[in-house]
């Protein structure tokens, strides 16, 4: 081999490791750690006004803070594309965010990819609903177990109201099956009310895939079945009270069956202000997001943050629901800023 020939074979070889390794350095490469931070946030679902008040929050936090922080939003239709979800946070991953806040419907199905992108050096923030990993640097939430506690607190003192005597059955009309963060409020909510009516059976959850009109559905058939026997109904997410209000309120059965909720949209509040359900255990969707967003910052710059953050619920019924200080947490679009 001649030595032009030699040279251009060394030159070859030099610019194919080249390549390789820039590959590789494309490959490891993590978050870019500057301002404006590019923050991910990612919802359980577009179709709900619960996450939309979420990403509210989110936003007005980039438009105080637009030199600190690049908000960049997501998440499937429903809550029942948990798929979807994972793979929204797979592709957000590979464009190396600085943070990403998410509320994660399943509490196992994104860990990997949570774990890669800690690895990765990404902020990693959950809201809403636990994921079974250490690899997040801290969690904002409600304590669903207290919540639930409160919507069987409210049931009882309704019942006691109406004059209805702490005997019969209960359902649970639950938006899935397998999901933490329901699972602790329909927990909470058995618990207590044992502890406050022992004479009261509470009947296995029906489960309605995060649908109004299942819930509806499922509703009625509880209705048919039981008759005179339902004296309560506990409906653990916003989709799931929507569809047994319907129900309810479309057979004028409200003074005889006790709806309680969780969450807010404008079907909840005008079920309230009807009577038909008779109250609901607000979260704080629009702090979830606007202090995921602050957490994620903190945790950008070198902060320490505690693993739970408790984010508060607040049991609305139609005596307090146009009282000034639960409008924020029922409304928070109110407050938007963009």
């Amino acid at each position: 081999m001649s030595f032009f020939k030699k040279i251009g074979l060394v030159a070859i070889l030099i610019c194919m490791s080249a390549m390789v390794f820039a590959a590789g350095q494309q490959e490891a490469a993590g978050p870019k750690g500057e301002k404006p931070y590019d923050i991910a946030v990612i919802i359980k679902a577009t179709d709900s006004d619960f996450w939309q008040y979420l990403l509210v929050g989110a936003k007005n936090y980039e438009v105080e803070h637009p030199d600190l922080v690049k908000i960049t939003t997501y998440g499937p239709p429903s809550e029942a594309d948990i798929a979807q979800q994972v793979s929204i946070l797979e592709d957000v991953i590979s464009t190396n965010p600085d943070g990403i806040v998410i509320a994660s419907t399943s509490s196992d199905a994104s860990v990997p990819a949570l774990e890669m992108a800690y690895d990765k050096g990404i902020a990693i923030i959950t809201v809403d609903n636990k994921v079974n990993t250490s690899k997040v640097h801290s969690f904002l939430a409600t304590d669903n177990k207290v919540g639930g506690a409160l919507a069987a607190q409210k049931m009882v003192d309704f019942m006691k109201a109406q004059g209805i005597a702490l005997k019969g059955k209960v359902g649970i009309v639950s938006a899935m099956a397998g999901v933490q963060v329901l699972t602790d409020r329909d927990d909470g909510f058995k618990s207590e009310l044992n502890k406050l009516a022992p004479g009261i059976e509470v009947l296995d959850a029906r489960y309605i895939d995060n649908d109004i009109v299942k819930a509806l559905s499922a509703t009625e058939d509880l209705i048919t079945t039981y008759g005179d026997e339902l004296i309560g109904i506990f409906a653990d997410n916003n989709h799931s009270a929507d569809g047994a209000s319907r129900a309810i309120g479309e057979q004028n059965l409200q003074d005889k069956i006790i709806l309680t909720g969780y969450d807010s949209d404008p079907e909840e509040v005008a079920a309230i202000k009807a009577g038909v359900l008779k109250a609901i255990m607000v979260q704080d969707p629009y702090g979830m997001g606007y202090k995921g967003v602050d957490s994620a910052v903190k945790v950008i710059e070198g902060g320490t943050l505690p693993g739970f953050v408790n984010t508060g619920v607040v049991a609305v019924t139609k005596a307090n629901v146009n009282d000034s200080d639960v409008q924020g947490v029922l409304d928070p679009y109110s407050m938007k800023k963009y």
